[in-house]
C-alpha cells in the first residue's frame, strides 16, 4: 500500500483525501505524481476511472501553493472538453485549493459570461475551463494567460473528436513556454501524440495498463429482443430498480422522451444533454446524486455528453439503450459504474437487425459478451434489475389558463373608423389614377366634360331659373 505522503504530497493536502477516505493511490498516482510534483512535464495516458484527476490536481495545487494571483492573470489552467467534465474537475480541485488558500473558477459557454468576468478580475489563482469560452475571454482581455505556471490538458483525445486542438493549439501557444504541463488522455491518437511532440519538454512518459485500472466486476450483458415494443418494456424493467442507473441514447430528443415516459410510468428519472442550459444540468445531476428520500432519483438518461467526466458514487447498471457508433464511446459510456473498485454491470440492449453491428462493436472494444434472447419478464432480466423500487406517483404541474385579453370597444371602432377611411381614400386615389391615366392616354379631350357641364347650365331657360 502507497500512501500520498509517501509520494511527496504535501502533508495538508493529503489530510484533505484522507477525510474523503482517499488513502492508497491508484496506479497513474503512484506513477506520475513524483514526476509531476518535481515541477517536470508530463503525459500520462489511462482509461476513465483511473484516478487521472487527482493525479493532476495535487501537483497543480502543490507547485501553486504559496504564489497569490492578479486579476485577470490565472496561475494554474486546466482544459476539459465539456461543461460536465469542468465542473467535477473543479469540484475535485476546490478542496485541496482551500486548504491552501488558492481561489478556483470555472469558464465555460452556455452560461452568462458575467460571473466569469468578475471572477477573473478578483484573482482566480486555478481556472478550469473550456475552450471555446477561454478563447472569447481572451479576445475581450479579460483573461491573459502570462503568468500561467503549469498547464494541465484533461481528455485531450476527447478534444480532438470534438474538432478543438486548433483551439487548444492557440491557448497552449499563450502561455509561457517555461511552464509545465501535463496532457492526460485515454489514447494518443488523433494528434493528441503531435501536441506532446509541440508543447511537452522531455517528457515523462506513463500508461496504466487495463489490469492496474482500480475496476470492481464490470460485467457486460447483451439483450436481445424481438422487436421495438419488447425493447421499451425491457428499457422500462431495467429502470425500475432500486439502485442508481445510468440508460444511454443516441439523441437528445430520446433522452428527454424517455426521462418523461419512465418519470410518467413511476419511475422518477431526469434527463442529461447537449440542449439543456446550465442550470438544468447542474439541477438534473444534483437530483441524481441525492438520496430518493431526499428527493432525488435513481434514474438518469443521458447522450454521450454524460459519458466523460460525470462521476456518481454506487452506479450499479449502465445501459446502452441505443447501442454507440463507435466503440470507444461504449468503454466511456461503461465507464460510469464499476469505478474505483465498485462492482457494476453494462447491459446493451439490441433488436435482431442491430446484431451484427453490436457484435462488431463489441470486437473492437474488446469485450467479450454473449447475446442473450430475452423478454421483459425472464428470469435473467428480472436477476440484473435486484429489488424493484417502490412506484412514485408521478406529479402532474397545473396548466396555467391565460387570461383572454378584452377589447375596448371604442379603440375598436376608432380602429374601424380608420380603416374604412383609409379604404375611402384608397378609393379615391383609385379614382384620381384612373381619370390621371385617361388624361394621359387621352390629353385633347381631357377637358371636355366640365366643358359640356357649363354649356348646359348656360343654356338653361332664365325663367325655369328664376321660379325655382
Amino acid at each position: 500500500m502507497t500512501s500520498f505522503l509517501d509520494l511527496g504530497v504535501p502533508a495538508p493536502l493529503a489530510a484533505v483525501l484522507a477525510a474523503d477516505g482517499k488513502t492508497e493511490a491508484f496506479a497513474i498516482q503512484r506513477d506520475t505524481l513524483p514526476d509531476a510534483l518535481a515541477g517536470r512535464d508530463l503525459l500520462g495516458r489511462g482509461r476513465t476511472g483511473s484516478g487521472k484527476t487527482i493525479a493532476f490536481a495535487l501537483p497543480l495545487v502543490a507547485r501553486l501553493t504559496g504564489f497569490k494571483a492578479r486579476p485577470q492573470y490565472p496561475r494554474g489552467l486546466v482544459l476539459a472538453p465539456t461543461r460536465e467534465l469542468a465542473s467535477q474537475i473543479a469540484a475535485t480541485i476546490t478542496p485541496l485549493a482551500q486548504a491552501a488558500n488558492l481561489r478556483v473558477a470555472t469558464v465555460f459557454g452556455g452560461v452568462s459570461q458575467r460571473p466569469q468576468e468578475d471572477a477573473m478580475r478578483r484573482g482566480v489563482d486555478i481556472l478550469v475551463a473550456c475552450p471555446g469560452r477561454l478563447e472569447d475571454l481572451m479576445k475581450q482581455g479579460i483573461v491573459r494567460l502570462g503568468d500561467v505556471r503549469v498547464t494541465v490538458l484533461d481528455e485531450a483525445d476527447h478534444m480532438a473528436d470534438l474538432g478543438f486542438l486548433p483551439g487548444v493549439t492557440r491557448i497552449l501557444t499563450a502561455t509561457p513556454s517555461e511552464g509545465q504541463r501535463l496532457l492526460f488522455s485515454a489514447t494518443l491518437d488523433n494528434g493528441i501524440d503531435v501536441l506532446a511532440r509541440r508543447f511537452l519538454s522531455r517528457p515523462v512518459k506513463h500508461e496504466v495498463d487495463e489490469e492496474s485500472v482500480p475496476v470492481g466486476e464490470m460485467t457486460h450483458r447483451v439483450l436481445e429482443v424481438a422487436d421495438a415494443d419488447a425493447k421499451k418494456d425491457l428499457v422500462q424493467t431495467l429502470a425500475s430498480g432500486a439502485g442508481r442507473r445510468i440508460l444511454f441514447t443516441r439523441t437528445k430528443h430520446q433522452a428527454k422522451k424517455l426521462a418523461k415516459t419512465l418519470t410518467a410510468a413511476g419511475i422518477p428519472s431526469v434527463d442529461l444533454h447537449g440542449n439543456l442550459a446550465q442550470g438544468a444540468r447542474e439541477r438534473n445531476l444534483a437530483a441524481f446524486s441525492a438520496d430518493p428520500a431526499d428527493g432525488g432519483v435513481r434514474v438518469l438518461v443521458a447522450t454521450d455528453v454524460a459519458a466523460r467526466g460525470v462521476h456518481v458514487d454506487d452506479v450499479d447498471l449502465v445501459v446502452h439503450v441505443d447501442p454507440p457508433a463507435e466503440h470507444k464511446a461504449y468503454l466511456h459510456r461503461s465507464g460510469r459504474t464499476a469505478r474505483a473498485g465498485a462492482a457494476g454491470t453494462v447491459v446493451t440492449v439490441l433488436t435482431p437487425e442491430q446484431r451484427r453491428d453490436v457484435k462488431d462493436l463489441l470486437r473492437k472494444a474488446k469485450i467479450s459478451a454473449d447475446i442473450e434472447q430475452v423478454t421483459p419478464t425472464s428470469p435473467t432480466v428480472t436477476a440484473l434489475v435486484g429489488e424493484t423500487a417502490a412506484y412514485v406517483k408521478p406529479v402532474l404541474k397545473p396548466v396555467q389558463q391565460q387570461p383572454q385579453r378584452q377589447t375596448p370597444r371604442k379603440p375598436a371602432a376608432q380602429g374601424q373608423g380608420r380603416q374604412s377611411q383609409a379604404r375611402q381614400g384608397q378609393a379615391r386615389q383609385g379614382q384620381s389614377h384612373q381619370g390621371q391615366a385617361r388624361a394621359a392616354q387621352h390629353p385633347a379631350t381631357a377637358g371636355e366634360a366640365p366643358a359640356r357641364r357649363r354649356r348646359r347650365r348656360s343654356s338653361r331657360p332664365q325663367g325655369t331659373a328664376a321660379g325655382r
